[in-house]
Formats: C-alpha cells, sequence, structure tokens
C-alpha cells in the first residue's frame, strides 16, 4: 500500500491525509504551499481525425526459471544492493526494507509465498493455503472464523528439527509481546484461548472473518531457539535458524553480506526431483550509492541486481544484453489512472465541467492514445492497463478498460451526443477539462504535454494546472479540487488488498470518515470537524447504489468465488461508468548476467504486513552456467 516515492507530512490537514498515505499510492513531499503551473489551449474548430502513432512495446524474454536434469551444483552467486539494512530481523523497525527482504527470502519462511511467475500467492510452509473451498476457513455461527493451517511434512529448521504447528503458535506469543514492539495489526483479532498447535497443526480464531488472512503468518520463528531469550536484540545481527535454501554465515557491515547452502533445507526442484538449493553460498554486496551498483554490475563485480525506476537507466543497462547481461522488465504494483471529481468542488477548478457526464467521460477515453503514453513516457516497457485487477491478483483480471480503445472519431461522436443534451454549441464553445496532477513526476508533466494534442484532435479544451505534490495530496485531493486528476495507487498479491482497494469508491464513505476522494456517490457531509470536509452530495445513480452493495457483500464474505464475481461487476461498474481510467503499471526490472547465472527471474517487492517479493524470490533455483 506504501508508495515507493516516500512521504512527508506537517501541518494538521496534511497529517489527516498521511492516514490514506498507506492505502493511496500518494507521492508526498514537505507540507508547505506549492505553486501552480497553467497550461490551456483553446478546442478546435476543426474535427478532422488525427492520425494515429503506433509504437511496438519493446518486451524482453524473462529468463526461464525452470532447470534440466544435471543442473551444474556448486559455485556462488553475487547480488549487489546500494541499501545495507540495520538489521536482519524483518519484524523489529528497519526490518520492514527491500534490503532485508531481499536477504530474508535466501534464509527463513512462512505460511505463503509469491509466485514469480503468476504473481499469485502460494502454499509455502503450509501444504495449502486455507480456504473456505478447501475447509481450511469455517465461518462459524457466532460470527467469528476459524483457520486451520497444516505443515508440510518435509519442512524442517536448519538443524534437523521440524518446524510445528508449536513454532507458530511461539510467532503468535512473540508478536502479541508488548515489550517487542511488533505489528500486531490483525493479529489482535485472534482470540487467544482458540490457540490450538499440533506438530504439524496449527489453529486459531479470529473475533471477525476477514480476508487478510492471507497475509498472516507470512514468517515463522523456531521456538526450541529463540525461546528464553531476548528477541529483540539477540538475533539483530546474526539471524535465527534457518528454514530456508541458506544460511547466514557472516555480515561485514559497509561490505557484504554472506549465506552458505542450509544442508537441511527440504524443498526439491518441482520439474527434477533435485534437492535444492543449486548453488553453495549467496553474497550480497552493498554499494553506497545507485551509481556505485551499476557500475559494478557493469563491471561484473555483481551477477544480479533491481534496477531503479529509470526509463534510461533501463534502456541504458539493456545495451549489455549483447555483452551476455539480460534485463527482466515486468509490470510493477504501482499503477497510475485517471480520476474524474464528482463532487461540487470541481467547478472551483473548472466551472464548465463536464464530469458529471457519462458522454463526456466516455469521449474522453476514447480520446487518450494509451500505447502512445507508455511509449512516450515508458519506452514502451509495460503494456497500457485493460484491468487495475492486474496489480493485484492477474488470475481474476479481466479486460474492462478494453472497449475504450484510442478512437477519436468516436469521441467525437460521444462528445456531439452531450452537446446536443445540453443544448450547446460545441464547435462555438468547446468543452473543456481541466487537468491537474503534481508537476514533480516528471512522468506526469509529460503526460499533461502529451494531452495537449490527443483533446485538441477531438474538440476539447484542455488546461493543465500541475501543482506541487504537498499542495495536491493535502487539500487538493482532501477536498475534491480537481476536474480531471492523476495519481498513483500501489498493488499488493492477494484477494485481500483488491477487496480492500474498493474502499476508495465507497458511495458510503466519504471523507473524512472514508476514502472516497471521487465524492461518486457520496451523501452530503455536514459539521465535519472545523468544517474542513463540509460538502454537498455527490453525484448518485443506480450504479453508485450496486456498487455501495457489492461493498457491502464483499465485506460479508470470505467466499474466494463469491468474492471474484462481486469484483468482477464492481469493476465493470466503474469501466462502463468511466469513474476512472487505469493508465499504467510502472516497469520494475530487474538485471542479471545471464550468460553466468541460470534461473534467475526478476519480481517486483510488495509491502504487507512483512515486505515479500524481491528477485530472491527463487534463489533455490539460481545455477552457475560457467561451472
Amino acid at each position: 500500500r506504501v508508495a515507493k516515492d516516500g512521504m512527508g507530512m506537517g501541518s494538521s490537514r496534511c497529517r489527516h491525509l498521511g492516514q490514506f498515505a498507506l492505502v493511496a499510492g500518494l507521492v508526498l513531499a514537505a507540507c508547505t504551499s506549492g505553486a501552480v503551473e497553467s497550461t490551456t489551449t483553446a478546442g478546435p474548430e476543426s474535427t478532422t481525425q488525427a492520425p494515429t502513432t503506433t509504437t511496438a512495446a519493446t518486451t524482453t524474454t524473462a529468463a526461464t526459471t525452470t532447470t534440466a536434469p544435471g543442473t551444474p551444483r556448486g559455485g556462488e552467486a553475487v547480488i549487489g544492493d546500494d541499501q545495507e539494512p540495520t538489521t536482519l530481523n524483518p519484524y523489529l523497525l528497519g526490518g520492514d526494507s527491500y534490503s532485508v527482504a531481499r536477504i530474508s527470502r535466501a534464509w527463513t519462511c512462512g505460511t505463503q509465498e509469491i509466485d514469480g511467475e503468476t504473481l499469485e500467492l502460494v502454499p509455502g510452509l503450509v501444504a495449502q493455503l486455507p480456504t473456505v473451498a478447501n475447509g481450511g476457513v469455517t465461518v462459524n455461527a457466532d460470527g467469528t472464523e476459524t483457520v486451520r493451517y497444516r505443515i508440510r511434512e518435509e519442512a524442517v529448521w536448519e538443524d534437523g528439527a521440524p518446524v510445528s504447528g508449536f513454532d507458530y503458535e511461539f510467532t503468535y506469543q512473540t508478536i502479541m509481546d508488548p515489550a517487542n514492539g511488533i505489528n500486531q495489526e490483525y493479529y489482535e483479532d485472534i482470540v487467544p484461548d482458540s490457540v490450538v498447535a499440533g506438530d504439524k497443526t496449527f489453529e486459531f480464531t479470529l473475533s471477525t472473518p476477514t480476508l487478510q488472512v492471507e497475509n498472516l503468518f507470512s514468517l515463522i520463528l523456531p521456538r526450541h531457539q529463540i525461546e528464553g531469550t531476548d528477541f529483540a536484540t539477540a538475533y539483530d545481527q546474526t539471524g535465527w535458524l534457518s528454514c530456508g535454501p541458506f544460511r547466514i554465515e557472516s555480515w561485514q557491515p559497509g561490505q557484504s553480506l554472506r549465506l552458505v547452502r542450509n544442508d537441511n533445507y527440504w524443498k526439491t526442484d518441482p520439474e527434477t526431483g533435485e534437492r535444492l538449493p543449486y548453488l553453495d553460498s549467496l553474497v550480497i554486496r552493498f554499494y553506497p550509492d545507485q551509481a556505485a551498483l551499476l557500475e559494478a554490475f557493469r563491471g561484473r563485480e555483481v551477477q544480479a541486481i533491481t534496477l531503479p525506476e529509470d526509463v534510461a537507466i533501463v534502456e541504458e543497462i539493456r545495451l549489455l544484453e549483447a555483452e551476455g547481461a539480460l534485463v527482466d522488465v515486468v509490470a510493477g504494483p504501482t499503477w497510475e489512472h485517471l480520476a474524474f471529481q464528482f463532487g461540487e468542488n470541481r467547478l472551483a477548478r473548472n466551472p464548465g465541467s463536464y464530469s458529471l457526464h457519462l458522454n463526456f467521460r466516455k469521449a474522453v477515453a476514447h480520446a487518450i492514445d494509451r500505447q502512445l503514453i507508455v511509449d512516450e513516457a515508458l519506452g514502451g516497457l509495460v503494456e497500457p492497463m485493460s484491468s487495475y485487477i492486474d496489480a493485484f491478483s492477474p488470475e481474476l483480471s479481466g479486460s474492462a478498460w478494453d472497449q475504450y480503445d484510442y478512437d477519436p472519431v468516436q469521441a467525437r461522436e460521444y462528445l456531439a451526443a452531450l452537446c446536443a443534451e445540453e443544448g450547446v454549441d460545441c464547435e462555438a464553445v468547446p468543452p473543456k477539462v481541466v487537468f491537474t496532477a503534481t508537476f514533480n513526476s516528471p512522468a506526469r508533466v509529460l503526460l499533461s504535454q502529451l494531452f495537449i494534442g490527443m483533446f485538441e484532435d477531438v474538440g476539447i479544451a484542455f488546461e493543465a494546472e500541475l501543482e506541487d505534490s504537498v499542495l495536491f495530496f493535502g487539500d487538493t485531493l482532501d477536498l475534491g479540487n480537481w476536474d480531471l486528476g492523476e495519481w498513483s495507487f500501489v498493488g499488493r498479491p492477494g484477494l485481500a488488498e483488491l477487496v480492500w482497494w474498493h474502499i476508495m469508491l465507497d458511495p458510503e464513505g466519504p471523507l473524512p470518515t472514508g476514502l472516497n476522494f471521487y465524492r461518486w456517490g457520496t451523501p452530503e457531509v455536514a459539521d465535519s470537524e472545523d468544517g474542513w470536509f463540509d460538502q454537498p452530495a455527490g453525484y448518485s445513480d443506480e450504479n453508485t447504489a450496486r456498487f455501495a452493495e457489492l461493498w457491502d457483500l464483499m465485506n460479508a464474505t470470505v467466499n474466494e468465488g463469491e468474492l471474484a464475481t462481486y469484483v468482477s461487476e464492481a469493476e465493470a461498474i466503474l469501466a462502463d461508468q468511466v469513474v476512472i481510467i487505469p493508465l499504467y503499471q510502472r516497469p520494475d526490472a530487474g538485471a542479471v548476467w545471464a550468460d553466468t547465472l541460470g534461473g534467475y527471474r526478476h519480481v517486483p517487492y510488495y509491502l504487507g504486513e512483512l515486505v515479500q517479493g524481491g528477485d530472491t524470490w527463487n534463489v533455490e533455483s539460481w545455477y552457475r552456467k560457467d561451472l
């Protein structure tokens, strides 16, 4: 949920928005007054069709993660990082970082993992992830929810001791011990007396049914080692017993961390049945900054790195593919979208706003060349989004927004229908849109420039008012002071995050009690603190009413089949009514010297209870090609 860009908060009103920054991928800087840039163009008199520009998206074939019988064993892989952790304990302050996640995946284990091929949650320590369908989740008559784990028989710690339900129970107790200062969100809902541990089973009951079960117990602790020690200090620099493919051997601060093979690792290669890992050791080498890290990769000091979110750098490193490197680009968790404002305050930005008119919103959707946007802004590294579900659960994703292909002729037809309905001479007085986003982001500045021609070509007058990020993510979003806005959200694999995102458009959830910045279907807000959020009701119709029903239905079940149906219908409503327009997922890239290291596949990092994902997601399957 947290945007990679970072954030800072100052004034009370910005602190209020900070409550939402964990859910919206909002880019926040310091809370000071921001300047406004304004660009205005008049709508054209001509209605001739603009020439269509088509640029083929550049794609990179990912390194295969499958291995043939007789995969080379032994050797060492060296990966680079420009961030060094302050602790090796993911549960402690400072442990929720990408650098800790990269290391942790090599030596820890948990209930679930992220499959780098599908970007879906898959079983880790357990035989199957608990669901209503497989009997692992039961919603009880008293409104509670019971969850049962069956731990894999083969799962053991590095000393050979079985991973047990008692380890799960101890992990729960450690999390709930206030002396450890661990985030207890969701674990607080576990009824303490309901916890039942066995040799290879663990059961607990939550006071309220929740989908967040899928994110619980993502890292398990060895009771027989940690019990009776000071968890907050004893394992800060050394880690505990491994249940992953490697174990920590040494850490030289400022230089590197070395892990060696866990001889008792319990997983085997699903393709060949061979024991894992293939490598003898893994080294994470630390560099002071991004420039030094990139230079180390160019000089082959390291075999793999995660690349920055910079198209120019990605393209530069791709030039090394002629020498044996491979750049693996995937659609990342951060996704950009266009947002219409349905509340009255949009008129302060654009007195002639047509955002409430479906024909106008459809005209905008057809006027936008999303392929050109990703080609120009992102070098064609990703494809335009067809569904926001892609950022959460690709297997459930549809193509709801594909109905709005780039079609200036269709856009003009919708505008003609709008003008006929309103009795307006649109050639004399073109419909106008005011676009508001942050000027701190080069991609958004470029987007505003691309929009000039796109909107002119269909007969829409266009004005861009770009703001400092503090102003935009403060007063502008809080008060709905935009006509057509643009910002990002951050997705995460799993149904829990996908379902939860819909709160952003819950018609019954206006600010300050809810998160519906769009004011789509929201009731009047009166008597808010100091009147800051007071506003008339937003636009409502049968679609907003149905969406509110769907949100209630989503919150009333943990049945995956039912939820998939509700989510699909909810997205269809948002697409058919053009409430938002998903644009693209930001590219997320990694680089590997593929002539030396096999099995690598880049995966983004995802933030949840603990950071998961990252390019070490399948480090047990990496192997040296030069042995």
